[in-house]
């Protein structure tokens, strides 16, 4: 039997360039009834503790170093005892949040996640920071894309270590070569699927 997915939405503020923004995030929890893993852990780690339930957390993959994905990620490792994985492409966005704090394994391409019996595999897809991270569950039809692919379109890439082009390559490269009633869970607001977003960018 696949693992469930489960969602969490939490507000918070994102910081950028000396300026505050109101945010809300998603995590996403893939597991069953024992064990979980968790993508992403913004802003406050209890609301996703709470939602993990007392399953065992098998890891803390983290899509990007933006502050709005990993605040809560050294409070939720102390909470469950899970690793952190993180691109290292992006420590100095990490270091930015936790300068006393290390992520705990490099997120590298190809990195291969099992949890509930379903296999989930690191897509390195840059362009909204140096090394956002997708995740793709082919037992779920599922790939999470944290900020690199939304509803509507790429994500921003208007900030320090993003670049447009990059982003584009990256989302028909790695996203665009998988089948098209693939569902997309992005890191803000609603869901979509690759078909959808190839007619919106092509």
């Amino acid at each position: 039997m696949a693992a469930r997915i489960d969602k969490v939405v939490i507000p918070g503020v994102f910081s950028l360039d000396g300026q505050d923004f109101d945010v809300e995030n998603n995590v996403w929890l893939i597991g069953d009834d024992a064990e979980v893993l968790v993508v992403d852990a913004p802003h406050d780690a209890a609301p996703i503790v709470e939602a993990i339930g007392g399953r065992k957390v098998t890891a803390i993959v983290l899509t990007h170093g933006h502050n709005d994905h990993i605040t809560a990620a050294p409070a939720l490792r102390e909470a469950t005892g899970a690793p952190i994985w993180f691109n290292s492409a992006d420590r100095m966005l990490w270091d930015m949040t936790h300068a006393d704090a290390q992520p705990d394994s490099d997120l590298q391409p190809g990195t291969r996640f099992t949890v509930a019996g379903t296999r989930i595999v690191a897509l390195h897809t840059p362009g909204h920071s140096p090394g956002s991270t997708c995740l793709h569950a082919a037992d779920l039809n599922t790939v999470f894309t944290g900020d690199t692919l939304f509803c509507g379109g790429p994500g921003a890439t208007g900030r320090s270590f993003s670049d447009h082009p990059t982003i584009l390559d990256s989302i028909r490269s790695q996203l665009f070569s998988l089948h098209g009633d693939t569902v997309v869970k992005t890191g803000h607001g609603d869901d979509t699927t690759i078909a959808a977003e190839l007619r919106t960018i092509g």
